[in-house]
């Protein structure tokens, strides 16, 4: 990685990231049952590129996580959002951020929750989290994210996080089965930390 001429440091993430109701961790294999349980659900998957998935798909997104886990430098930090919950944590999604442009400071975030938990704000605190590690660990100055325009749920969690709806991208990703629109939403470090 190079910056400004300049090899730049390695970026990292102090793991595990901690909020008053969620922890933010890496995935590992253990968490195959759990993954499964959202990302084999078309209600989770329809605005997404994709699954839903089959057990095999979930085996091995979840080994396609350990492998950017060990990447040097790491660009992808797909962390399994687990719920503090009295008596057994119990991961309910995940959130993802990774490297989209390094020279330009740019990340790319997303996430995907079990429906059991839709509508709590879980996703809101997660990425909220997660964009507050981005900006103060991995020095990004910018973070953005699409949604398909039909999921209006995932367009307020980008709105609540005090995202910016940048555009309207016409046909731009293929996504079951059809080309959709999306939404292009951004925030700045510097009016996240307003």
């Amino acid at each position: 990685m190079r910056l400004g001429g300049r090899k730049a440091a390695t970026p990292a993430l102090s793991l595990p990231i901690g909020t008053p109701r969620l922890v933010l961790r890496d995935f590992t294999t253990r968490d195959l049952d759990e993954v499964h349980a959202y990302a084999s659900l078309e209600e989770v998957t329809r605005h997404l590129i994709w699954g839903p998935n089959t057990l095999t798909q979930s085996r091995e997104t979840i080994r396609g996580f350990l492998d950017d886990q060990k990447q040097k430098p790491r660009i992808n930090f797909d962390l399994a959002i687990v719920l503090r919950d009295g008596k057994k944590p119990r991961l309910i999604g995940g959130v993802g951020l990774k490297f989209a442009d390094w020279e330009r400071r740019t990340g790319d975030l997303g996430y995907a929750l079990h429906p059991d938990y839709w509508g709590q704000g879980y996703a809101a605190e997660a990425a909220q989290a997660l964009m507050d590690a981005g900006f103060r660990e991995l020095g990004l100055q910018r973070i953005y994210a699409t949604c398909d325009q039909r999921n209006k749920a995932s367009a307020r969690v980008m709105e609540r996080l005090g995202m910016r709806r940048e555009g309207a991208l016409r046909q731009s990703r293929y996504i079951q089965g059809s080309w959709r629109d999306e939404y292009l939403y951004a925030i700045l470090a510097e009016e996240f930390f307003v």
